[in-house]
């Protein structure tokens, strides 16, 4: 299949793909005598697996690390379990700073009145100084 058909099987845009191919995770395809790129079903399952990957949140590099357990041949589920469990760790920290966040901006939001006034609680918070 060419590109654009790659493209749309796997809602992934036409530059996407040639930057993941850029980058490796993507085998570059041969090509046809007019120098197409043409894809086969192993092209699209492995796209499938890396937009999966991104829609979860992997990093590129999380994302080689999965493909090279399974590029090698050698993965075991207890090596993509670890890998995915340190992923977890890293979703539950960015959870946790969200958190903060919300709680920081809530407070800050509190504190103005919404009023036509020159002053505001919220730009001055953001331009207090920390003091730790």
């Amino acid at each position: 299949m060419k590109i654009g058909l790659l493209a749309e099987k796997t809602d992934c845009k036409i530059e996407t793909i040639r930057y993941y191919e850029q980058i490796g995770l993507l085998p570059e395809p041969p090509r046809s005598e007019a120098g197409y790129r043409i894809y086969d079903d192993s092209h699209l399952k492995r796209l499938v697996f890396i937009r999966r990957s991104r829609e979860l949140d992997f990093t590129i590099d999380e994302i080689r690390a999965l493909l090279t357990l399974v590029d090698g041949g050698i993965y075991s589920c207890c090596d993509v379990k670890a890998l995915a469990m340190e992923h977890i760790e890293n979703a539950r920290r960015k959870i946790a700073d969200l958190i903060k966040l919300e709680k920081t901006l809530s407070q800050m939001a509190s504190r103005c009145t919404g009023d036509s006034v020159p002053e505001c609680p919220i730009i001055d918070a953001l331009s207090q100084t920390r003091t730790t």
